[in-house]
C-alpha cells in the first residue's frame, strides 16, 4: 500500500505530523478520526497521488462564500423544523439554482446516506468547508446538538462577512478616487499637455521652467510608455516575489500593526475575527487548545498570529488565556481584561462574543477615522496635482495673448 503524509491536530490541540500506509487520503482521514484527531492534510509521500488538502483545494468555488451561509441557515431552519438529516439535504438539493451547489449538495447526501456523520461528508468536498465549519459540525455532532452549532455557526458566518463587507466597502470609494487621480493625470499628459506644446513650438515662445518639466514630462510618457509598463510589470513581479517571502510578509505586518493611521483598524479587526471564531468554538464544546490553533487561521496578520501560538503555549502548561494574551503586548488591552474576566467567571465562551461584537463596533470607528483621513488626503492631492499641471499650461498662453494683444 502506498504512504501517505499526514497532518492533524489532537484533541488537545497539539500539532500532529506523520506518516501512515493506506489505500487512498480518505483512509488516512478515517483512521486519523477514529483515533480521535481532526485531519488537516493527507496526501501522497511521494506527492504523486491525489491526496486531501484543505489549505490547496480551497480554492475551488463550487460553492461561494454566499452559498455556504444559505447552505447552513437553511439546513438548520430544516433540523429544526424536525426534519431528519438525509431528507433535510434532499428538500436543499432542489433549492439551488447554479449545478455545482446541486452536485455538492448530492455528494453530501450521497456521503451521508452511505453512513458517514455530517462533518465527514462536508470534509470530503474538497476544501470548500473550512478546517472551523467542519469542527463546528463535528461538536455539534459529539454532543448531540447539530441544529444549535449549525445555527450559531451561521450566525457567526453571517457577523464575519458583515464585518469584512463593511471594511471593504468602506475602502471602495478611496480606491475610486485613487484610480482617478492617475487617470485624470495620464488623459492631461498624453491627450492635452501634447497639443498644447506643439502651439507653444509653433510659436517659439520662451516657456517658464515648471511648463518645461511638464511638457517634458508629456512626452516622456507618450514616447516611452512602454517602458513605465514593463517597470510595472516588473515591480508586479517583484513584489509577488517578495510577498511569497515570510520575513517581507511579517515586516510588512509589523509596520501595518505599529503605524497609527493603520494600527488601530489592523489590530481590533483581527481581534474581532480571532474572538468571535474562538468564542463560537468554545461554545459548541471545542476544547481550548483546539479553539486557538482553529483561531490562528482566520488571523492574517503574522505578528499576532505569533502572538497567538505564543500565547497557545503558555495556555498548554496552564496560564490563562487572558494572561497569556497579555504577556504578548500586541492584542488590545480591552480585549485581554476582558478575556480575564471570562475565564474568571466561568464564562469564557460568551466573553468573547462580547469582545467580538465590541471590537466590531471598534472597527468600524478606526475605519471612519482612516478614511476621514485618507479622502481629504487625496482630494488635496488630485487637486494640486491636476492644478500644477492646468496652471502651467494656462499660464504661458495668458502670456503669449497678452503679448499678441
Amino acid at each position: 500500500m502506498p504512504l501517505f503524509r499526514y497532518k492533524a491536530l489532537s484533541n488537545t490541540g497539539e500539532n500532529l505530523d506523520g506518516q501512515m500506509e493506506a489505500a487512498n487520503a480518505d483512509e488516512v482521514i478515517v483512521r486519523l478520526q477514529d483515533l480521535g484527531h481532526l485531519p488537516v492534510e493527507a496526501r501522497r509521500a511521494d506527492a504523486a497521488g491525489e491526496g486531501f488538502s484543505l489549505a490547496a483545494l480551497t480554492r475551488k468555488a463550487e460553492l461561494d462564500e454566499a452559498q455556504v451561509l444559505q447552505f447552513t441557515q437553511q439546513l438548520a431552519t430544516l433540523l429544526g423544523a424536525g426534519q431528519p438529516l438525509d431528507r433535510a439535504l434532499g428538500i436543499l438539493l432542489e433549492l439551488p439554482e447554479a449545478a455545482e451547489a446541486r452536485r455538492v449538495i448530492e455528494r453530501i447526501r450521497e456521503a451521508v446516506r452511505g453512513g458517514a456523520p455530517l462533518s465527514t461528508a462536508l470534509e470530503q468536498q474538497h476544501g470548500l468547508f473550512s478546517r472551523l465549519y467542519v469542527s463546528l459540525v463535528r461538536a455539534g455532532e459529539a454532543g448531540g446538538g447539530l441544529q444549535d452549532s449549525l445555527r450559531r455557526l451561521a450566525d457567526y458566518l453571517t457577523r464575519a462577512r458583515e464585518l469584512r463587507g463593511q471594511v471593504i466597502n468602506a475602502l471602495i470609494y478611496p480606491a475610486i478616487l485613487a484610480t482617478m487621480i492617475v487617470l485624470s493625470v495620464v488623459f492631461l499628459l498624453w491627450v492635452v499637455v501634447p497639443k498644447i506644446g506643439e502651439l507653444f513650438a509653433g510659436l517659439n515662445a520662451e516657456l517658464a521652467w515648471y511648463t518645461v518639466v511638464v511638457l517634458f514630462a508629456s512626452k516622456v510618457l507618450v514616447e516611452a510608455w512602454w517602458a513605465f509598463l514593463l517597470a510595472g510589470i516588473i515591480g508586479l513581479a517583484a513584489l509577488a516575489r517578495l510577498w511569497g517571502q515570510p520575513a517581507f510578509r511579517r515586516g510588512l505586518d509589523e509596520r501595518l500593526l505599529r503605524w497609527r493611521a493603520t494600527g488601530p483598524l489592523v489590530g481590533r479587526f483581527e481581534t474581532a475575527r480571532l474572538a468571535r471564531t474562538v468564542g463560537t468554538l468554545l461554545g459548541n464544546g471545542v476544547p481550548l487548545l483546539t479553539a486557538l490553533n482553529l483561531g490562528r487561521n482566520v488571523l492574517s496578520n503574522r505578528v499576532l498570529a505569533e502572538a497567538l501560538d505564543a500565547a497557545a503555549a503558555e495556555v498548554k502548561t496552564g496560564a490563562g488565556l487572558g494572561y497569556a494574551l497579555g504577556r504578548q503586548k500586541v492584542y488590545p488591552r480591552l480585549a485581554v481584561q476582558m478575556i480575564q474576566v471570562g475565564e474568571e467567571s466561568g464564562e469564557l465562551d460568551s466573553m468573547l462574543i462580547q469582545v467580538a461584537d465590541t471590537f466590531d463596533v471598534e472597527t468600524r470607528t478606526a475605519l471612519q477615522r482612516l478614511i476621514a483621513l485618507l479622502l481629504p488626503a487625496l482630494t488635496i492631492l488630485m487637486t494640486v496635482v491636476i492644478g500644477v499641471i492646468v496652471i502651467s499650461i494656462l499660464l504661458p498662453i495668458y502670456d503669449l495673448t497678452g503679448s499678441l494683444g
